[in-house]
């Protein structure tokens, strides 16, 4: 019974630590908070940086976490997901190569400028974790959980069930 007990505690714990949807990795959190200090920062870039710089470190921000997003829908194939996961790291490279430009041109500060790198390279070393273990991820039993539903709450994410039940009140 005391064998039982532990195997079903164990269980349970394995069941608390596993993301049941992309939102609820943290590499997922990581991409989308790093998304939002671009867009921020890139708010102060200048105007003639609007069509260069300023839209390529937005978009390819957004990317990495829109990456691991598709990543997570194509579990059902370990080839997929590992190249969508792939795509994201690159994004994330880009965004690197843009900061160390706005930085040399003197748009960036350079703490922020290694902020963003070091937040930038820990997302590269949680992909490519994903990456070396998607089996796990693409297991049969994962992939025929639900993605669609979902009864997380994180405070950066706007679209929280939890948050939006207390705004309707």
């Amino acid at each position: 019974e005391r064998k039982a007990n532990r195997a079903s505690t164990k269980d349970a714990k394995m069941d608390l630590d596993y993301a049941r949807s992309f939102r609820d990795s943290l590499v997922y959190r990581r991409a989308f908070l790093v998304a939002k200090k671009i867009f921020e920062l890139s708010k102060s870039l200048p105007e003639e940086e609007k069509y260069a710089l300023t839209s390529q470190i937005r978009r390819a921000s957004r990317s990495i976490g829109a990456q691991i997003t598709e990543a997570w829908a194509k579990r059902k194939y370990e080839r997929h997901f590992t190249s969508k996961l792939t795509d994201a790291d690159g994004e994330q490279l880009e965004v690197q190569h843009w900061l160390r430009v706005a930085f040399s041109c003197g748009y960036l500060e350079e703490t922020a400028a290694r902020f963003l790198i070091a937040s930038l390279e820990e997302i590269g070393r949680l992909l490519q974790g994903m990456m070396d273990k998607a089996d796990l991820f693409c297991s049969a039993p994962r992939v025929g959980e639900s993605t669609f539903l979902y009864d997380g709450f994180y405070a950066d994410d706007p679209l929280s069930c939890e948050q939006d039940s207390e705004s309707n009140q």
